[in-house]
């Protein structure tokens, strides 16, 4: 397994981002025998996925891993296995197949809207619609936000977390596709309550956020897979730091931008020197607890997303610093020999059981499906122009 290094990184050369590129690439061609017809679970299994049942939030990252890979390399066999995928998601939401919860976006921008967008995919667009129209099923006007899972206006399920903002794009998208503005006024009405509520006033967020069911007033702030209720959980704040990116590309409004830079000074005093995170970000060197790799892609992607829609000083401090990140996780975290892993990406964490919050456990160190996906997206982005799935 690759040494995780104490000292700061370079920035990665453009030689450097397509050699990334190629090894991924190489190691996806591996894997299209396992997953062409099936998913990938969650988080592998000592560093191995196993194949599983389109049945997961997850399930969207390996069909956006496909695409990515066919863009980078024009081999048809990916966007072949891709396709393959497209179908069995238009049967799973056209069947409601666990669609019940908020993560449609995950689920349905880098599989459906990509194959739309790269190759005009007519099934895509269909099925990818259709996640658009259940996920508002999800909105609640009392409380103004989309429920995240369980039983719709039961107070203890009452509640939305940091995580959906990535769900929003599928929204607005949506909306342009259809010319109905329902899509948007619920994504944009979504965002006004997460800001509202989960960033806290110290610049972190909370994951979890509970409404009242009658009043729609603002009850508390929580974690489910952070370290405890008042830590910063590192995958939240990067979902928050990428989420306010992508609100602000369709939506100009300033409150997105200024949140986005609140959120990235918070997270960026908390990392460690080779700028990938721990798991909660209230954790530091010589604590003994596993990193986040995923959190340190997503961040990535959402400063590069941020830099196409700024100024030329901050966007140049932006990519910088996705450069520095991007060369950790390729010279330290990638995979390098498929006896090791059938991922991308090590030394990431999934869902980490502490006494003060209520996950399972599973996952930790190990690759994450978006891991993966977001590494290659940040690879993708920094090698050239490159029209979003999002």
């Amino acid at each position: 397994m690759n040494a995780v290094s104490s000292v700061a990184p370079q920035p990665i050369t453009d030689q450097e981002v397509k050699a990334a590129l190629d090894l991924a690439v190489g190691q996806i061609r591996r894997n299209l025998p396992a997953f062409t017809h099936a998913s990938q679970n969650h988080s592998s299994v000592g560093n191995f996925y196993p194949a599983v049942a389109n049945d997961q939030w997850t399930a969207g990252f390996w069909p956006g891993e496909l695409w990515l890979a066919f863009e980078h390399s024009g081999e048809a066999v990916f966007r072949d296995a891709a396709q393959v995928q497209v179908q069995s998601f238009l049967h799973r939401i056209v069947n409601r197949i666990e669609t019940d919860h908020h993560d449609m976006g995950f689920l349905y921008s880098p599989s459906c809207i990509a194959a739309w967008k790269l190759v005009g995919d007519e099934d895509g667009r269909r099925a990818a619609i259709l996640a658009a129209d259940q996920l508002i099923e999800r909105f609640q006007p009392v409380g103004q936000f989309i429920q995240a899972w369980g039983r719709k206006g039961v107070a203890e399920e009452y509640r939305y977390i940091i995580d959906c903002l990535l769900n929003l794009p599928l929204l607005y998208w949506a909306s342009r596709e259809t010319g109905d503005p329902k899509y948007r006024e619920i994504a944009l009405i979504h965002a006004r309550t997460t800001l509202a509520n989960s960033v806290r006033p110290d610049d972190s967020t909370y994951h979890t956020f509970y409404m009242d069911p009658v009043t729609g007033a603002p009850v508390r702030g929580a974690t489910k897979q952070g370290y405890r209720d008042d830590s910063a959980w590192a995958r939240g704040q990067a979902w928050a730091i990428s989420g306010m990116a992508l609100s602000y590309r369709y939506e100009r409004i300033e409150e997105y931008r200024q949140t986005f830079d609140r959120l990235l000074a918070f997270y960026l005093n908390r990392l460690p020197a080779d700028m990938v995170p721990y798991w909660d970000l209230v954790f530091s060197d010589g604590d003994g607890e596993p990193r986040d790799s995923s959190s340190a892609s997503i961040t990535a992607c959402g400063l590069l997303e941020m830099a196409d829609l700024v100024e030329p000083e901050p966007a140049a401090r932006y990519r910088t610093l996705v450069r520095r990140m991007m060369k950790s996780l390729a010279d330290h975290y990638a995979v390098k020999d498929p006896a090791v892993s059938n991922g991308l990406v090590l030394h990431a964490t999934y869902s980490k059981k502490s006494p003060f919050n209520t996950c399972r456990g599973e996952g930790v160190d190990e690759c994450v499906s978006w891991g993966d996906y977001y590494y290659m997206e940040a690879l993708t982005r920094l090698s050239r122009s490159w029209s979003s799935y999002w």
